[in-house]
């Protein structure tokens, strides 16, 4: 039976690695990831964990060693933030072509400069073309269901990608909630041991990662792109069997959707803003307002026909951003929708907002701003720009 604790969200990452039962955790702390890979070292000193636990010297080097570890056959683990991501890029895409299936938890942070530790997006959303499978999540509970769920997409032989598990810096790695947890035998009726497809093993040796001349790159690149396909039909399988051992699931795994289907304007959310924009849906509908709610949960593999399903009757769509693309016009889930819908015959207004940049708080009373303007645009028909900022000084 789950047993149902306070803990942050740093904390329940952590114990759902434990319970995974990884072999290898390479990590090198950096705010506001530090707690899990802290937690962790204690597991394995105090014997809680039997793993190894490699200290390295960069977020360069954790990666490497995880990317050996799991060329290997082992079930890896690593985590980061903001820099230390940005400082991973090139093993990212190593990690991807080689078909490794690391699991990493990505505590999102704002890149510098201006220095800043606070939640941000843009760390992991910079690097979505890395070919990681990118899983965000609204609050503690499903940083804990959805790192179980991570192990069981990546190393899956229909897909075999890295994962990233995306969570908010400090609004959840360092919050106490109330989560249910589970024992290794709870587990284990879940995630098998892991029995790699391929190894590097001196008896029978192969390469990874092997110098390809043009006459084969290509081909590579179009397999990791089916096994993006293959994974976006997984993480829906992966939802609907943890919620029938478990009790939990998160709308279809790609996409979770509160009142679409009378809606008018519909807010699009990733992460923990989704929470406010909840309550704002819930204040609204209270006042009659035809307002719903679309949380993208997977951004890798992108949910495209979903999106388009869940809002092709929808007048006006609110994409809220906690990221900045500089020169594109709004944060980088604003040109996905976007593109989304283009194949919608009757298309909504989209409209972006940007907010919550270096851990401003992004509140409800933002959400019903942004339903305000939203009004605005269906009333005139049009919208006046492309993209607002939300809670800006001055």
């Amino acid at each position: 039976m789950a047993k149902r604790i306070g803990i942050e969200g740093s904390e329940a990452v952590a114990l759902a690695v434990n319970v995974a039962d990884v072999d290898v955790i390479s990590a090198y702390p950096i705010t506001p990831q530090t707690h899990i890979v802290e937690i962790l070292s204690e597991y394995v000193a105090d014997g809680k964990l039997d793993a190894e636990f490699i200290k390295v010297e960069s977020e360069h080097s954790a990666l490497s060693a995880c990317l050996g570890a799991a060329a290997a056959g082992s079930r890896t683990f690593t985590a980061t933030s903001s820099q230390g991501l940005a400082l991973m890029h090139e093993v990212l895409f190593i990690a991807s072509g080689c078909r490794l299936p690391i699991v990493m938890a990505v505590v999102n942070r704002a890149l510098s400069a201006p220095l800043n530790i606070w939640a941000d997006h843009s760390d992991s959303m910079a690097e979505r073309n890395a070919g990681w499978i990118q899983l965000y999540v609204e609050n503690c509970q499903e940083a804990y269901d959805t790192t179980l769920q991570a192990f069981k997409i990546a190393e899956d032989k229909r897909v075999l990608l890295p994962v990233m598990v995306c969570l908010d810096g400090f609004v959840l790695s360092h919050v106490i909630e109330a989560v249910d947890i589970l024992d290794k035998f709870e587990v284990a009726k879940f995630l098998t041991s892991f029995t790699p497809k391929y190894v590097l093993d001196p008896k029978q040796p192969i390469t990874m990662g092997a110098w390809a001349s043009p006459e084969y790159y290509f081909e590579f690149k179009v397999q990791q792109e089916e096994a993006m396909k293959e994974a976006k039909k997984l993480i829906v399988e992966v939802n609907r069997r943890y919620a029938k051992l478990f009790g939990r699931k998160y709308g279809d795994g790609l996409v979770e959707t509160v009142n679409t289907s009378d809606a008018n304007i519909v807010f699009v959310t990733l992460g923990s803003m989704t929470g406010a924009a909840r309550e704002a849906v819930e204040m609204l509908r209270s006042k009659g307002k035809k307002v719903g709610l679309l949380k993208i949960r997977t951004l890798r593999p992108f949910p495209a026909n979903e999106i388009r399903e869940a809002i092709k009757n929808v007048k006006v769509v609110a994409v809220a951003s906690r990221d900045l693309s500089p020169g594109s016009f709004g944060g980088a889930a604003l040109s996905e929708v976007r593109s989304a819908l283009y194949e919608l015959k009757k298309r909504p207004h989209v409209i972006g907002f940007v907010l919550g940049l270096g851990g401003r708080d992004i509140k409800v009373e933002d959400f019903l701003t942004i339903a305000h303007k939203a009004y605005g645009v269906l009333r005139k028909n049009r919208a006046n720009r492309d993209f607002e900022f939300i809670g800006v000084k001055g």
